[in-house]
């Protein structure tokens, strides 16, 4: 069984970088045709896909987001990271990694595995 676990500040002051870290058992980041995604759901609002990461390595980033999103890997810790600076009030939102055979993520399907997620603020 394939096991996610975001971790992370819970808290950020506007204008700063968001560090996360999504720790993955049970699974290989770098098996073939997987993709690990960041998705975010902010209070009141649908699940927004942020970008992914490919098992080869590869980066996609949702437009609105790119400039700000940086993903990247640590394949001898079978983790996958999210950077996302310049951070205000409308970051605020529950953050979850994801694996699944697509690209982009909006919903969970079948054979999608899902962290449980966590709460980020952003409040000075």
């Amino acid at each position: 069984q394939v096991q996610l676990q975001e971790s992370g500040p819970g808290l950020v002051a506007p204008s700063q970088t968001l560090s996360l870290t999504c720790t993955v058992s049970g699974g290989s980041i770098t098996t073939n045709h997987y993709y690990w995604s960041w998705i975010r759901q902010p209070p009141r609002k649908g699940l927004q896909w942020m970008g992914a990461m490919g098992f080869d390595g590869s980066t996609y980033y949702s437009p609105p987001l790119k400039s700000r999103t940086s993903i990247s890997r640590d394949t001898s810790k079978n983790t996958v990271s999210l950077q996302l600076s310049s951070m205000t009030p409308e970051d605020t939102a529950v953050y979850y990694c994801a694996r699944s055979h697509s690209i982009e993520v909006y919903t969970k399907q079948e054979d999608d595995y899902w962290g449980q997620g966590t709460q980020v603020t952003v409040s000075s």
